[in-house]
């Protein structure tokens, strides 16, 4: 089924070449289509990159996906002209008033910062809150999650002594949950992050269930009793190269990373990733979209 998107958008092009239908958003209001509406705030610096690869993942879903992306407005990003954000992304001005079907919030390169020290954590404060009454499900992606448990519930991160980087087996701990529906008890996804949530903040919450985790790479997904929450500390959506391409950065830049785990074939950097875990992907945002962006009720 199609994407229904800004067709001017250089990455709602490309994906095209994913055997992907997109519809422009001006033709689709003259169509018979009832789309299921996403907004996606990306905070991530290499914005293409990002879009492209929840771009795929959405349009991989039997559903008609109304895309919009979003950015906070108090930022201003050294790697994006302030032209493409003006032309293909909206701000919280832009949508008061809305109704979303799904959101997700990507993660972001500040996790060595304090919530409070985020140059536009106020303004992310007010997209979180206008989630909650304007959104049937949000899903927060690595320090989204961690930004949206501390904002929602108080659930606190904690610094690493050296940074969880690889791809890890994980369990599921709740297999009646909707989100793992044809899920594997034990699946791979990708990690790449220095700090963590911790059970002990978790258990504390009664809005508050552990459905995933691995003994490796720890929680992994947190979600809220009704499914309007969804947090996710992995990036199942990365691409083949992502991890690969922020180990030769670091490398680059004289630090001192690891090789990210489990990741290229025999653990060398010199040979070509395995990808282990994109069937996990498409299925954990099919079940997102199908169980929770789209469901009738208030329960799960």
């Amino acid at each position: 089924m199609p994407l229904i998107a800004d067709i001017g958008l250089p990455s709602v092009r490309d994906i095209a070449s994913y055997n992907i239908t997109v519809i422009d958003r001006e033709k689709s209001k003259s169509d018979c289509l009832k789309p299921v509406s996403i907004a996606i705030v990306n905070l991530m610096p290499n914005k293409y990159e990002t879009e492209m690869q929840l771009l795929r993942l959405l349009g991989n879903t039997p559903f008609n996906i109304d895309v919009e992306f979003m950015y906070p407005k108090t930022h201003k990003p050294k790697s994006v002209y302030p032209d493409y954000l003006k032309v293909y992304y909206k701000s919280l001005e832009d949508i008061r008033g809305r109704q979303y079907d799904g959101m997700i919030i990507t993660g972001a390169p500040v996790e060595h910062l304090e919530f409070e020290n985020v140059d536009y954590w106020e303004e992310l404060k007010c997209l979180m809150d206008f989630s909650k009454n304007n959104v049937k499900s949000t899903m927060h992606i690595c320090w989204a999650a961690q930004a949206g448990l501390y904002y929602h519930y108080g659930v606190p991160k904690y610094t690493l002594d050296k940074k969880i980087f690889g791809v890890f087996s994980h369990r599921v701990l709740n297999k009646k949950a909707p989100l793992f529906t044809g899920f594997d008890d034990e699946f791979l996804v990708p990690h790449s992050r220095y700090t963590e949530i911790r059970r002990e903040d978790i258990d504390t919450v009664k809005g508050l269930e552990i459905l995933a985790e691995s003994k490796d790479s720890g929680i992994y997904i947190v979600a809220s009793r009704n499914g309007s929450q969804i947090f996710v500390t992995g990036h199942s959506e990365y691409d083949s190269n992502t991890l690969g391409k922020e180990y030769h950065r670091d490398i680059a830049k004289g630090l001192n990373i690891e090789v990210p785990k489990n990741y290229f074939l025999n653990d060398d950097p010199s040979k070509e990733p395995v990808v282990k875990w994109r069937a996990h992907s498409n299925l954990l945002f099919f079940n997102w979209i199908y169980y929770y962006v789209m469901k009738t009720t208030d329960s799960i």
